[in-house]
């Protein structure tokens, strides 16, 4: 395990952003480098303990997935090594492992999440109108019970604060109803060839958000993050049991102590003992090396 990193520090390029985990920043004027650091956030909140390892876990492992979906929609990787774009051993180091040069893109305004089990907000929508953002579900499902299909619930994207999980309709007055149909089924079938592949390596994958954007000639191109355990809940098969909310390989454990406290979930959060860092960063790495045969 190495040094965590908090926040990059690159003096030869310039940053465009810093988001909750990502740190942006200018290549030129086509190409942008996302550097994930090992920031994590909790409702919201970016925790001011990192966690090691969890950039290079998230960058290895979405960079996975963008290789074996490649087939279904094309990403925005350009393969331009990190380590060649920035200036000296010291930002080298920063970026190394933890990092990707990206195609500058149109992002669209929406989340494209995709829930194959109930949990959740999915679950607390159900429990509240016996639908998930809209969509009508069949009564009498329990906490964690598989859906009958996969189903596509788009959220807004929110600069600051919680997502907003908005209507199928509302995606098609943002985006356009041809655009709108395009980006729901992509993400699904996304969803079913990663969950597919999972499956046979012991994971669950109960849900995902996708994101998207457009190039010059406006066709879908998958950005961001895809399939990591920021973006997704995974489960271990072997402990999955409906009716309650099965162990996760992701940042639930830390949200589990985090709601232990009397922490109003506003900034600034609670330090994380020592334990509790060390358990999420073991999470973070058994996800990768059970999906990837991969390790860190």
């Amino acid at each position: 395990m190495v040094q965590a990193l908090y926040e990059s520090d690159l003096k030869s390029l310039k940053r465009l952003g810093r988001g909750k985990v990502r740190d942006i920043y200018a290549v030129n004027g086509d190409k942008l480098l996302i550097v994930t650091t090992d920031r994590l956030s909790a409702f919201d909140v970016v925790l001011s303990d990192p966690i090691p390892d969890k950039g290079r876990v998230l960058t290895q492992l979405a960079n996975f997935w963008f290789a074996k979906l490649a087939h279904v929609v094309p990403n925005h990787l350009t393969g331009i090594d990190p380590e060649s774009v920035v200036k000296g051993e010291e930002e080298k180091a920063q970026v190394r492992g933890r990092s990707i040069v990206v195609k500058r893109l149109e992002p669209l305004p929406i989340e494209a999440v995709v829930r194959g089990y109930l949990i959740g907000s999915g679950w607390k929508d159900y429990r509240k109108t016996g639908a998930v953002c809209g969509i009508r579900l069949p009564a009498g499902l329990r906490q964690a019970q598989k859906l009958p299909e996969p189903i596509f619930t788009p959220a807004t994207k929110a600069a600051e604060g919680h997502d907003e999980n908005i209507s199928f309709g509302r995606v098609e007055q943002l985006i356009g109803k041809d655009l709108a149909a395009q980006v729901r089924d992509i993400s699904i079938r996304l969803y079913r060839e990663a969950a597919e592949y999972a499956a046979g390596k012991g994971i669950i994958i109960a849900d995902t958000k996708f994101e998207f954007g457009l190039d010059q000639d406006g066709a879908l191109v998958l950005i961001d993050e895809v399939l990591t355990a920021d973006s997704s809940r995974f489960w271990p098969a072997d402990s999955y049991r409906v009716g309650i909310s099965p162990p996760s390989f992701d940042k639930q454990y830390v949200r589990d102590y985090l709601e232990t406290l009397d922490w109003d979930k506003t900034a600034p959060a609670p330090k994380l003992p020592v334990e509790v860092i060390r358990k999420t960063s073991e999470k973070y790495r058994e996800a990768l090396e059970r999906l990837t045969g991969r390790k860190i």
